[in-house]
């Protein structure tokens, strides 16, 4: 992942500078430029406090750039609007957010802030739980649901942090198993259904896995069963993966509220850091990387 900006979005809380400090040893490890906003959490706007957001903001800015020798550019607008932060997040190749809950009944229907930004910003989101360490994360879980659009996600996984070890999860659901019970058909013939769509499954894993760019990482690839937001945060949470990358397709707030997302359930459930890919801004960078690689 060609990472050359990267907005952090902090409150200034002890939580929120460690969002910053997470977003700096990305930064300092793909030579980006670090932008900081200030927002209250669940952009419920800045109060009245703009001038110490701007001078706590200001003194964030210069001990992160001395920490990490990196550029560090402070967002003046401190009024804590997602609308503004998701316009300098368009400008970004990646946006940081923490993962502090809003338990705001508004909340319920607009979803969290993370979710919020990355609906209006279309760019990836990474929404940080835990410490951050400067060494970056140890190991990353990849979400796929064995679609085409799961391999550059899986080589954005691979660019993202290339000391990472890399692990390749799929939950498969045997969509018609209960039309077949319900047809009252054999036992022996679901098993064998059963089994197919684990084979089709593995198939379909060793094709994610292939690429030069996930054979450069450390790959092991694992299946379960069951749903898969579920399942991709258990499994998340039984390896230790202290990052979870998920993808998420183009849907309004709308169509998300009443079917449901993945992506975003999967951030709700998960309790380590989560990377939510947006496809749109996959296949942008999919395409700034084969630009590159041409000849």
């Amino acid at each position: 992942m060609n990472i050359q900006s990267i907005l952090a979005v902090t409150d200034l809380s002890a939580q929120g500078r460690r969002t910053v400090v997470r977003a700096a040893s990305i930064a300092a490890a793909h030579g980006a430029l670090l932008k900081l906003m200030y927002a209250p959490a669940a952009f419920a706007g800045a109060a009245g406090a703009d001038a110490d957001a701007a001078q706590g903001l200001g003194a964030l800015c210069v001990e992160v750039a001395e920490r990490f020798g990196i550029l560090v550019k402070k967002i003046d607008d401190t009024g804590g609007r997602l609308e503004s932060a998701a316009q300098e997040a368009r400008w970004c190749d990646l946006v940081v957010i923490g993962g502090e809950p809003d338990r705001r009944v508004a909340a319920f229907f607009h979803g969290q802030p993370a979710e919020q930004l990355l609906r209006a910003a279309q760019r990836p989101v990474l929404v940080t739980r835990l410490d951050a360490r400067e060494s970056g994360y140890s190991r990353i879980l990849v979400a796929v649901d064995l679609m085409n659009e799961s391999r550059p996600l899986v080589d954005l996984a691979c660019a993202f942090d290339s000391a990472a070890e890399i692990e390749l999860f799929h939950a498969f659901t045997a969509m018609h198993e209960g039309k077949l019970r319900y047809a009252d058909v054999s036992a022996h013939i679901i098993d064998a259904y059963r089994h197919a769509c684990a084979r089709h499954a593995r198939e379909r894993m060793l094709w994610l896995s292939d690429p030069s760019s996930a054979r450069r990482n450390r790959v092991v690839s694992s299946i379960g069963r069951g749903d898969p937001a579920r399942q991709a945060a258990v499994q998340q949470q039984y390896t230790n993966a202290d990052l979870l990358v998920v993808g998420k397709r183009k849907r309004s707030a709308l169509m998300d509220f009443l079917f449901g997302s993945v992506a975003l359930r999967a951030l709700r459930w998960s309790t380590g850091d989560v990377l939510v890919v947006p496809h749109g801004a996959l296949a942008e960078w999919q395409g700034r990387r084969a630009a590159a690689l041409a000849p």
